[in-house]
């Protein structure tokens, strides 16, 4: 059957039973490689005149069913699974951009992508040009014939104001440039593709596995961007590629659908750069996957419950959350987010960055880590840990200040989470 619901996606979408075994349950086919019936079978597969399992750097059936579930979740066309969120936001770019090229970037990005924007990507020839996200012209204004891709966070780790998807995206597809989007913190609450944007790459190790015990990463194509339509933009998917027998990309992959962007990835970037998703790991994934949006309802409802209580802290000099924001940002979170507004919550102690280490430092129930979308609730003080390689006034540009820290609001008790919140606050 097929379900619009993400309840019912979650649980049934690509797998129903072992084609061999019947066994219900995903197995994890903890293989290198796969036989082949002939030579004939061999080459057609080499030659993607038919889609088949060939090795596992490339891909494998239990990661294959984690891909199906997330791109019917998200409404796209086809997905690859990668190692890492990371390896997901670098490869989003390096399948479309070269030597020369441009992405335009907001501001309002989790450290770890500011810095392979800032530094790795300029170091390989890509240039990533960042602008501010309240103003969604920045980015028409930073766009020349070099630009090959907007890039955004959905709900910014850990700024917190939702980005103008629609905007951006419609801006984008007037001049054919694509709009990537990070939907990490926000699977579960909105469909990036519904509003316009293209590709979407996240990590799946946060709230999408939701038990912090594995790493991996998902790009996903919408399907719905004209490649071919913009081919002087979009070289890599419309000559030949001398990587893959010349292939024209969006013509090889024709007979398979609009599906060109996921099937270079594959078979280019994700063969030779060698940065697979582990079958253990996608198994794991899915295991999370099938809960998540049971967990995002908690995630949310704990999350509004800590935001209201550090709003009238008297400690508390500032708290970020969508539900206690107002104007543009408040109706952009209500226009983009279903279901909530998502399990992350910032704050500011008015006695600065002392203090800040002190109320960690006093937590008993919170654990102190670089996560986020456990189960379990988290804290971190992002100045010093996640976006300690920014400059102070590329701190400021992402939401970060020397006082500001970061939860990830669990799915404990509510009132064991404040129960905690406020002896540390106590202390601090």
């Amino acid at each position: 059957m097929t379900s619009k619901h993400a309840e019912t996606i979650v649980l049934h979408a690509g797998h129903r039973k072992d084609a061999s075994t019947n066994a219900v349950a995903v197995p994890i086919y903890q293989t290198t490689s796969f036989q082949f019936d002939s030579t004939e079978h061999a080459s057609n597969l080499f030659a993607l005149k038919e889609l088949g399992n060939i090795y596992s750097r490339i891909m494998n059936p239990t990661n294959d069913v984690l891909e199906q579930r997330l791109t019917a979740l998200e409404g796209g066309a086809a997905a690859l699974s990668v190692g890492s969120g990371q390896a997901a936001s670098a490869m989003s770019i390096q399948n479309i951009a070269s030597v020369g090229d441009n992405v335009v970037s907001s501001t309002a990005l989790y450290g770890g992508t500011w810095n392979l924007f800032k530094n790795t990507l300029p170091n390989m020839g890509i240039e990533v040009r960042f602008v501010d996200p309240h103003d969604p012209e920045a980015f028409a204004n930073a766009t020349d014939d070099k630009t090959r891709a907007y890039y955004a966070e959905t709900l910014p780790n850990p700024k917190l104001e939702v980005f103008p998807i629609k905007e951006v995206a419609e801006i984008g597809r007037k001049i054919g440039v694509p709009l990537i989007m990070d939907n990490t913190a926000a699977h579960g609450l909105c469909r990036p593709f519904e509003h316009g944007a293209a590709i979407i790459a996240s990590s799946c190790t946060k709230y999408i596995g939701g038990h912090g015990n594995s790493i991996g990463g998902i790009i996903i194509d919408s399907g719905t961007f004209d490649w071919e339509a913009h081919a002087d933009r979009f070289p890599a998917l419309n000559t030949p590629d001398p990587s893959y027998h010349g292939a024209v990309w969006v013509e090889a992959i024709k007979p398979l659908g609009p599906i060109a962007y996921i099937i270079k990835a594959r078979v280019t970037l994700l063969r030779d750069l060698g940065a697979p998703l582990a079958p253990q790991n996608a198994f794991l994934l899915i295991q999370g996957l099938e809960t998540l949006p049971l967990r995002m309802e908690r995630h949310c409802e704990n999350a509004n419950a800590v935001a209201a209580y550090l709003n009238d802290h008297p400690k508390v000099s500032k708290t970020i959350h969508p539900s206690l924001m107002s104007g543009e940002p408040r109706r952009r979170a209500d226009a983009v987010l279903s279901g909530g507004y998502g399990g992350l919550c910032g704050f500011e102690l008015k006695s600065g960055l002392e203090a800040g280490k002190t109320f960690i430092d006093s937590l008993e129930m919170f654990y102190h880590l670089a996560n986020i979308g456990d189960a379990r609730s988290l804290a971190i003080h992002p100045a010093s840990t996640t976006h300690s390689q920014l400059t102070p006034e590329e701190q400021l540009a992402t939401g970060v200040t020397d006082g500001y820290v970061r939860l990830s609001i669990g799915l404990e008790h509510i009132d064991d989470i404040i129960a905690d919140l406020a002896q540390a606050l106590d202390k601090a």
